[in-house]
């Protein structure tokens, strides 16, 4: 085991001189407490052989002391390590690297998961056997009675494994990521589907629905409709007609609206970890965006703007001032779970078919599809970061639309078709 002497804590930086060489200890700049970061360095025992392990990018020394005094913590570096401990070591570096909702998800895979069925085994000698089984039990097991776990969820699970085992390769605790190895079933995307004239008639006799529904025009019209008293009409329709995510469209502010050049930024989102409120940049970089605003619909949005200057002034200081376009009776955003329940409750007073609050943003794209957007389009409307992912995504189109374009190409070969030979008339000569 290494001992104080082998151990540095020290401070360098990626300044670089006149001839491109690298300063690192040495720059004069590291007088300053905010220029560079803190690095360590260890010898361990390694397979009978002394190594060196260096890591960096610490904010502080006490920061790279605690991971230098956990990598001494072992003997035998990997082989001193359980899958447990490495997990929940992982766990604490992540804060501050990945959103908070990216947290909460691999915190509750590495409890309800990833430590139950390998926690007991030792790092270094973690095999793909012993994870192909773990997720064998995952996927035959209910855990808590809530339904087995979908492969989209089973997918997810081994992501955070392989991330997590990815920095123990790094760190020259394991040869390979065994997560990296493992094949599962490939999960079942299931493409928005029209709520046709049929599936509504299944739907109100025995309950069916499809796992992702959408209305068509005449549905969306109506919902619209019902809806046109509401406190809350002009976040309906824009979700509706311009396919904003929940948490960006609860997230969306006075000052990203352009209602001059009919237009409004994406760039932050409200999302919801353990009951409490964050809000933080958007998903991914391909949401954030500019999306277009039509006449009608900048009409509706003024018109919410009207109605909440009245609010603010019949709440007086009672009012938060944060800006929010769509918001609580106390000037508060409103909640992505507040708005899905919502949602849910204006939809069954409607009496139209189900469907989700995020089946209208499936539902703008149709339509926008329908209309005869170009792809490219409906794909910067919808912030996502591949074309190839919208194609794929939204290939179901509405019924009047697939009609339309089978009577189109029918007409095309039954045009070119030569005259077909008269008949004889019957009884006549050959």
């Amino acid at each position: 085991m290494a001992t104080s002497k082998t151990v540095g804590v020290y401070r360098r930086c990626g300044c670089v001189d006149e001839g491109g060489r690298g300063r690192g200890c040495g720059c004069r700049r590291l007088a300053d407490p905010a220029h560079g970061s803190w690095y360590f360095t260890v010898q361990i025992t390694r397979c009978g052989r002394r190594v060196r392990v260096r890591r960096g990018g610490f904010a502080t020394a006490h920061a790279a002391r605690q991971a230098r005094d956990a990598v001494l913590a072992t003997e035998d570096a990997g082989h001193g390590w359980t899958v447990a401990a490495w997990l929940q070591y992982w766990l604490g570096t992540l804060p501050g690297q990945v959103r908070p909702s990216t947290f909460v998800g691999y915190r509750r895979h590495v409890d309800r998961y990833l430590i139950p069925q390998l926690g007991g085994f030792r790092l270094a000698e973690l095999t793909v056997a012993q994870v192909e089984q773990m997720f064998a039990c995952i996927m035959a097991d209910s855990p808590g009675g809530g339904g087995r776990v979908t492969a989209a969820t089973v997918q997810r699970i081994r992501a955070t494994l392989r991330r997590a085992l990815n920095v123990a390769v790094r760190d020259q605790l394991l040869l390979v990521n065994p997560a990296r190895l493992v094949v599962l079933p490939r999960p079942v995307r299931h493409r928005p589907q029209p709520w046709t004239a049929a599936r509504v008639a299944a739907w109100r006799q025995d309950g069916w629905r499809p796992v992702v529904a959408v209305w068509d025009v005449r549905q969306l019209a109506v919902f619209l409709a019902v809806v046109s008293g509401d406190g809350l009409f002009a976040l309906w329709w824009l979700a509706a007609l311009r396919g904003l995510r929940r948490g960006e469209i609860c997230g969306l502010r006075w000052v990203d609206l352009d209602l001059e050049g009919g237009t409004l930024t994406v760039h932050q989102q409200v999302c919801q970890i353990n009951g409490r409120v964050h809000i933080g940049p958007v998903k991914t970089p391909a949401g954030e965006r500019v999306v277009a605003l039509d006449a009608a619909t900048v009409a509706v949005l003024r018109e919410h703007q009207r109605r909440q200057h009245a609010l603010v002034k019949g709440a007086g200081r009672c009012w938060r001032p944060d800006g929010h376009v769509f918001t609580l009776a106390d000037g508060r955003p409103v909640r992505p779970d507040w708005l899905s329940h919502r949602f849910h409750h204006l939809v069954a007073a409607s009496g139209l078919p189900p469907v989700r609050f995020h089946d209208l943003r499936h539902g703008a794209a149709t339509l926008a599809l329908a209309a005869h957007v170009d792809l490219k389009v409906v794909q910067e409307m919808l912030g996502h970061a591949s074309l190839a992912f919208t194609a794929d995504t939204y290939t179901a189109v509405l019924p009047e639309v697939a009609h339309t374009a089978a009577e189109a190409t029918a007409r095309l070969v039954l045009d070119a078709l030569p005259p077909r030979p008269q008949q004889p008339a019957a009884g006549g000569r050959a």
